[in-house]
């Protein structure tokens, strides 16, 4: 899977639409919405900017084409994998844990910087209401779907998805080690369900950081 963080250079006679969106994706994530423009794009594909209206008809086309493919990509992510099936909310949990560590399905520091981008846009402010919006909403319908009250479940789903933007802001750099041992605990409080062996087992193989060191 392309990484769009790292954009092909390309020659000028041939570049392809995903080739302006990677490099736009890119420019995004490291520089702001700001340095996402038509001539820069073009320098660092090494083509002429006139290939751009192949693909697009304007730079406002392609800042859509962003905030879709960040809509598409990450939150969709999460309402997939929190409507997965799965025996108990502890598997539930660590399934939903798996997908969102992942960088090949969630992209964290695009997350970020699509927030960045809501701050100066009311328009992707609003995008970024109704993207957390849904993921909430199916965090919810995840615990709901284990039995929990509706209103306990919306608190549930609350913590589980502020605690993980926190952390992923924070950035915290634990010892392999030091995540596994807190799994047992990390279940109890998320889900106040205390969880099993194999539960326990299946959070610490969800994310290849939170394995112990052999």
């Amino acid at each position: 899977m392309t990484d769009p963080r790292k954009p092909r250079m390309r020659g000028p006679t041939r570049t392809t639409r995903q080739d302006w969106l990677m490099a736009a994706l890119d420019t995004l994530i490291c520089e702001g919405v700001e340095n996402v423009k038509i001539l820069t794009l073009a320098r660092k594909l090494d083509c002429a900017r006139s290939s751009f209206y192949w693909y697009f008809k304007n730079r406002s086309e392609l800042l859509n084409a962003l905030l879709e493919h960040w809509a598409t990509s990450n939150t969709k992510v999460i309402v997939e994998s929190a409507s997965a099936e799965a025996e108990t909310i502890n598997f539930a949990l660590s399934r939903l844990y798996a997908s969102w560590v992942r960088e090949d399905r969630f992209d964290t520091q695009l997350d970020f910087a699509i927030r960045d981008w809501a701050r100066r846009s009311g328009r992707v402010r609003r995008a970024v209401s109704a993207g957390d919006s849904a993921r909430m909403e199916a965090l919810a319908s995840m615990f709901r779907r284990f039995g929990y009250d509706p209103a306990e479940a919306t608190v549930r789903a609350q913590i589980v998805y502020f605690t993980q933007l926190g952390y992923a802001l924070l950035d915290q750099r634990e010892s392999r080690e030091t995540r596994a041992a807190r799994a047992r605990e990390y279940l109890l409080c998320m889900t106040g369900q205390t969880p099993t062996e194999a539960e326990v087992a299946s959070l610490i193989a969800a994310d290849p950081a939170r394995a112990p060191e052999r």
